[in-house]
């Protein structure tokens, strides 16, 4: 099973960028679905982002298509959210996570380090 850790949050003025990392552990890394997700205070836990194994597809929540790109470096056992364009409701924590298969928003059905994650604070 993949071990995440991620980084990278802080603090920005709405407008602004902001890239997270996560590192993965495991030798079969470029095997799993890689995606990010958000929770927002007050709020559900929501579907961000995901990217497959080899890179080449990737899937978005509407709200994020076209600020947000989901990459990976499977030489590095590295996935990263290039955030631009930020806006205040996208202030939450934002957590990795990987999974077998394909694309799906349900987040029972990723494995993630739901008890970390990064916050990201955004300021009008």
């Amino acid at each position: 099973q993949v071990q995440l850790v991620e980084s990278g949050g802080g603090s920005v003025q709405a407008g602004g960028s902001l890239r997270l990392t996560c590192a993965a552990s495991g030798r079969t890394f470029s095997n799993y679905r890689m995606g990010w997700f958000r929770q927002a205070p007050g709020k559900e836990r929501e579907f961000v982002a995901t990217i497959n194994g080899s890179g080449g597809s990737t899937f978005y929540q509407d709200t994020v298509r076209g600020r947000f790109t989901i990459s990976r470096d499977n030489a590095k056992n590295m996935v990263y959210l290039q955030m631009n364009s930020r806006k205040p409701e996208d202030t939450a924590v934002y957590y990795c996570a990987a999974r077998l298969g394909l694309v799906t928003t349900d987040q029972a059905r990723w494995v993630g380090s739901w008890g970390q994650g990064t916050q990201v604070t955004v300021s009008s």
